[in-house]
């Protein structure tokens, strides 16, 4: 009962202090990166060469295959419509190209938010927390796991991910934090950001 008490306690105190900080802070709307970027999540069946290979040709296949869908959208929420009308598409995606590479692994697709550790795309880094992810489980689903970016497209080698950032409605500061995030005062808020996320996560 005391343990409980005391961990309320901390937690309240933390909110406080978290409530504190934030106006003073330089940047303002980070919180919404969460909502306007969707990610990409594929589990291998096993972590053998051939599984993590195969892994990435159904990566291939399925970000070429969002890219199809979402070619004309221009904000978050029509990518999000096309996406979760199609599982049975990135579904039946998935299951040609482990066909044509001689297995019959199952298939599951999920669309859904799921929490991501902090990554690193190239010149963009995002903070951990909870997304919205196009989630493919291979398998047994206990290999190693590949993370990208479906929305803005970033997974697409040839995508400038600023230009992708300005037509996906990202706000100047956004796009600044995420391509900006070497530098102390976005590091400072990137922390904070995932701080929040780790104690909602704790706490939910």
């Amino acid at each position: 009962m005391k343990n409980k008490i005391q961990t309320k306690i901390t937690f309240c105190v933390c909110v406080v202090l978290l409530m504190l900080i934030m106006p003073f802070l330089p940047v303002q709307g980070e919180g919404e990166i969460y909502d306007n970027t969707l990610r990409l999540h594929v589990l291998a069946n096993s972590d053998s060469e051939e599984d993590q290979s195969l892994k990435l040709l159904v990566r291939d296949a399925i970000v070429k295959e969002a890219d199809s869908l979402a070619s004309d959208c221009k904000d978050v929420m029509s990518a999000k419509k096309i996406y979760s009308e199609n599982l049975g598409v990135f579904k039946s995606t998935a299951e040609r190209v482990i066909a044509e590479q001689g297995y019959d692994y199952e298939v599951s697709v999920t669309f859904d938010e799921e929490y991501y550790p902090e990554r690193q795309y190239e010149s963009v880094r995002l903070p951990s927390g909870r997304y919205t992810s196009l989630k493919i489980n291979i398998g047994e689903s206990v290999g190693q796991n590949w993370w990208c970016v479906l929305f803005p497209p970033l997974c697409v080698e040839a995508a400038e991910a600023e230009e992708e950032f300005i037509q996906t409605g990202f706000t100047p500061n956004q796009i600044k934090v995420l391509t900006d995030s070497e530098t102390p005062k976005y590091v400072i808020r990137f922390r904070i950001l995932e701080w929040a996320e780790e104690l909602f996560e704790k706490f939910r």
